[in-house]
């Protein structure tokens, strides 16, 4: 494992205290008001609740009401989050349930090695 200075340690957690106040922008792709998509509306809004204190703006998209919407951003399958901020974009399609994947995917934890 390389070692690191002093001034890499510090930038490391400077980044790192950055990110944990960082304003999440995300947007959830659904189509119609089906159980399913209820369902995942549910689970995205408790995740960011938990996880993600009162630092995310999250919108509900119908992809029946808002088509060329779904269109600009080329969703093929829904349901689909899209994390627009912070850096880097990202997309969780199918139905939310997986927790560690979100948190992983959205840079909240590292993986496991």
């Amino acid at each position: 494992m390389p070692v690191r200075t002093k001034r890499q340690t510090r930038s490391i957690i400077a980044a790192a205290r950055k990110l944990e106040r960082a304003r999440y922008v995300l947007r959830l792709y659904v189509a119609g008001m089906t159980p399913r998509s209820a369902d995942a509306i549910r689970r995205v809004t408790e995740f960011c609740n938990k996880h993600l204190d009162n630092r995310y703006e999250l919108q509900i998209v119908d992809i029946y009401q808002k088509p060329a919407l779904a269109k600009g951003e080329q969703i093929v399958a829904v349901p689909t989050l899209v994390k627009y901020l912070p850096q880097p974009f990202r997309r969780f399609i199918g139905d939310m349930q997986n927790e560690q994947a979100l948190l992983f995917g959205m840079d909240l934890v590292r993986p496991r090695r």
